[in-house]
């Protein structure tokens, strides 16, 4: 259900400046979306399990934020972004 260590390097290697660069927030929100569908899959097996669909709105409340602060401040990335993975908005 988590993402694997190697799918996280891959996430920060493609929206990442290098391989170390974790706290970028394209980053950030390439993994919460990772997350979110993972938890978005679970969910449609384990209907009734409100734990974790607590924690799904969580992370989808944590992207928000992210891609309205991406936004403020850099659109052009926000949209690249968004388009990437295939982000609804």
């Amino acid at each position: 259900m988590a993402v694997t260590k190697e799918r996280k390097a891959e996430l920060v290697k493609e929206f990442g400046k290098n391989e170390n660069d974790t706290g970028a927030t394209e980053v950030q929100i390439a993994i919460l979306t990772e997350e979110i569908r993972d938890l978005t899959e679970h969910l449609k097996i384990h209907i009734h399990d409100y734990h974790s669909k607590r924690g799904l709105m969580m992370k989808v409340g944590k992207r928000r934020s992210l891609l309205d602060y991406l936004k403020a401040n850099d659109v052009n990335s926000y949209r690249t972004l968004i388009e990437k993975l295939n982000i609804r908005k």
